[in-house]
Parts: C-alpha cells; sequence; structure tokens
C-alpha cells in the first residue's frame, strides 16, 4: 500500500480515537443529541467573512474561502456538497461532526476556536473515494471581496 495512504489511515485512526475519548468524556444529555449545527456553540463565536487556511502540515495545501455559512468550515474536502451531519460534541470552544455526503464520501472535522478570527480545523474522511486527512490553522482576515463592493454601493 501507497506509504501516503498508510499514513493517512494511520493519523486517521488516531484523531477518530482521541476524538471519541474526548467526545465520551464531554458528553452532556443535551450534547449527546443530533444537534442542528446552527446551534453550535463554537461556530457562534465566528463571524462570516473572508478566511485564509493555512495546512499545518507539509501534506495540506492553502485555501481562501469567502464563508458565509459557518457551517461550510465543518466539511472543509466536501465544498458545497449537500451532507448530513452528527454532532458528536458540542462545547464553547470546540465541536465534532462527523458527515455523510450521498455519492461524494464521508468525514469528521475537529473545529476548535482559539479566538473569533483564529481556528484549528483537523480534518478526515473519504472524498471521491480516496482518503483525506487535513489540518488547517484558519484567520478571518476580513469582509468577503464581493461582499464589502456590494456593501459600498449607494442604495
Amino acid at each position: 500500500m501507497n506509504q501516503k495512504y498508510v499514513r493517512i489511515i494511520r493519523t486517521a485512526r488516531q484523531t477518530a480515537i482521541a476524538a471519541a475519548a474526548l467526545a465520551w468524556a464531554a458528553l452532556t444529555p443535551t450534547s449527546a443529541q443530533n444537534l442542528h449545527p446552527a446551534d453550535l456553540a463554537a461556530l457562534a463565536l465566528l463571524q462570516p467573512g473572508q478566511w485564509a487556511l493555512h495546512g499545518r502540515d507539509s501534506t495540506t495545501g492553502s485555501k481562501n474561502l469567502c464563508v458565509q455559512d459557518m457551517r461550510a468550515l465543518l466539511q472543509i474536502e466536501h465544498g458545497k456538497a449537500q451532507c448530513n451531519r452528527f454532532v458528536i460534541a458540542d462545547g464553547a470552544k470546540m465541536t465534532i461532526v462527523h458527515y455523510t455526503c450521498p455519492g461524494q464520501g464521508h468525514g469528521q472535522t475537529t473545529l476548535r476556536v482559539e479566538t473569533p478570527r483564529l481556528i484549528q480545523i483537523d480534518s478526515q474522511g473519504v472524498r471521491d473515494n480516496e482518503p483525506f486527512a487535513v489540518a488547517f490553522e484558519g484567520r478571518r482576515v476580513g469582509e468577503c471581496e464581493r461582499l464589502a463592493a456590494s456593501s459600498a454601493r449607494p442604495h
């Protein structure tokens, strides 16, 4: 098996075990339910706008995203795919979500909020029948360019 895939699978397994242990320790009666992602405490701290995501390792590239719906950060490798999400853990500064995108794959993402403008994202899963494991540091860098231009126009 390709060394890259072995490393991805090993990292995904270790992350899944750690996330499961964290979720088990943090569960309360309400967090064990499948909460609507819009109600996630960690996402409520963040503002829509332009986000720069930088890979935390040499295998993950960088992305610049105009994020209107903060839930998009939970399925960073599946873009705008229509996915079903299950909330594993929801804390004030961290959330863990498993998602399934019919016909496109699935993933599990841990999003940790350091400040309202600085986040850490760890995600692993399968996209188009290929495994992935990514780790990003995200920074809100301002308003989305198209939003700033439209809000600057006279009404």
